[in-house]
């Protein structure tokens, strides 16, 4: 019965339009009064509790590092790197679009951001190429979900502050799976543009390329001290993002010398205003959690699936299933802070490594930010593109079927994540 009040108010509040964190709020209310207990105090310091978190403070300096690393400069010189690689092939900026993705995944876990930043710079030099456009974007987009994948990653973030997993583990488990998603993604470009007539760039010497690298070497630089700081217990993922965000400033104020005090204003704004969504949908998503474990709403979900506990990758398989259709009506941090609680005791009990289901649970969020109806990151490729949205989602249908090959490439195979993750403790 529990189980059967989470759902329908949760889904009748969303139907109705209210905003998910006063979705969430209303759950634990409801929950609440059906537990028979029901105290205004006990919701006022949950939420407080939920907020009050340390790995959180992790989200505003990585957003803040990801705002100030377009404002400098970072971006632009990461794709001239990429553009003087591989802009002679055929195909070639879809190419320097997915490499673009991949390194910029390792600077910022904002697929929001990454999205448009890639189509900003790339989309003009495609079209003139004469790339077809609606396929051109829908490629930049599912190249933005990288973002959530690679590390730094927001998304581990609430994962494992809604779980209590590590986030440094998370964080460790992702390389692997995200640099699969990029292969993945360039094997689809290359059969959907093998055909193209498209004009290419030209080659570029060594010359040009060394100077490219050069311009980005201080960009390329970032994920290394990052991710070397974690590997090695020099930082915890928390310092990482302070780092990030010093290291950017630095980089873009004195290195590359683009970083304006105004544009430094506008990183700030914005980091602080996604910073507030982001937490107030997590004090509320943690609040309505604990009620969550108060009803054992585990043990339920548990008897449900129940004859598929003895089979792991069918059992994987299913949910993976549920989060994919779920993640096409809900967003990222909505998905992760409701299901996560709810699922992995289920999985853990089936005998699965909490990490590796942390890495598949943040994949399947991030193709779910590019599958209609809901999609955020398809919406800002279309508004940043300023095509219409059925365009995008028509030119990405083939990167989201290699996304979901690759997505469960992983449930069959845990080894691709497991043994990597191995070697990286």
């Amino acid at each position: 019965m529990t189980l059967a009040i989470f759902i329908g108010t949760l889904g009748a509040t969303l139907a109705v339009g209210v905003p998910v964190a006063f979705a969430l709020i209303l759950c634990a209310l409801t929950m609440g009064i059906y537990l028979d207990l029901f105290d205004t105090q006990i919701i006022a310091q949950r939420l407080v509790v939920g907020a009050n978190s340390f790995p959180l403070l992790a989200i505003p300096f990585f957003l803040l590092a990801g705002e100030l690393m377009n404002a400098g400069g970072m971006s632009k010189r990461i794709i001239a790197f990429a553009s003087s690689f591989l802009g002679h092939r055929r195909g070639g900026l879809g190419f320097v679009a997915i490499l673009a993705a991949v390194i910029m995944a390792s600077l910022s876990g904002s697929a929001a951001a990454d999205t448009a930043a890639l189509i900003a710079m790339l989309l003009p030099m495609m079209r003139a190429a004469g790339y077809d456009q609606g396929r051109s974007v829908g490629l930049m987009a599912a190249g933005g979900t990288i973002a959530p994948i690679i590390p730094p990653s927001i998304a581990y973030i609430i994962f494992g502050v809604a779980t209590n997993v590590s986030i440094t583990q998370l964080f460790l488990a992702g390389i692997v799976p995200g640099l699969m998603m990029g292969v993945g993604l360039a094997i689809a470009w290359a059969i959907v543009s093998r055909k193209d007539n498209v004009d290419v760039m030209p080659r570029q010497g060594w010359r040009v390329r060394l100077q490219t690298l050069g311009a980005a070497g201080w960009s390329l630089g970032m994920p290394v001290i990052i991710l070397g700081g974690i590997r090695f217990g020099i930082v915890t993922p928390t310092e990482a993002a302070v780092v990030a965000a010093v290291y950017a400033i630095v980089v873009g104020a004195i290195m590359h010398r683009e970083l304006t005090v105004r544009a430094t204003y506008e990183a700030l704004r914005n980091a602080a205003v996604t910073t507030a969504v982001v937490m107030l949908l997590a004090a509320a998503a943690l609040t309505t959690a604990w009620f969550i474990a108060i009803a054992d709403l585990s043990g339920v979900v548990m008897d449900l699936v129940g004859p598929l506990a003895d089979n792991p990758k069918l059992l994987l398989a299913v949910i993976m299933l549920i989060i994919l259709v779920i993640g096409m009506a809900l967003d990222m941090g909505p998905t992760i802070l409701i299901l996560a609680p709810v699922l992995l005791p289920v999985v853990t009990a089936a005998g699965i490594d909490p990490v590796y289901f942390g890495v598949l649970f943040v994949i399947n969020c991030a193709i779910g930010l590019i599958t209609p109806p809901v999609g955020i990151v398809m919406s800002v490729a279309s508004g940043v593109a300023r095509i219409p949205l059925h365009e995008v989602i028509k030119g990405s249908l083939p990167f989201i079927s290699a996304q979901v090959i690759v997505l469960f490439l992983l449930v069959m195979f845990p080894q691709l994540v497991l043994v990597p993750l191995e070697f990286l403790r």
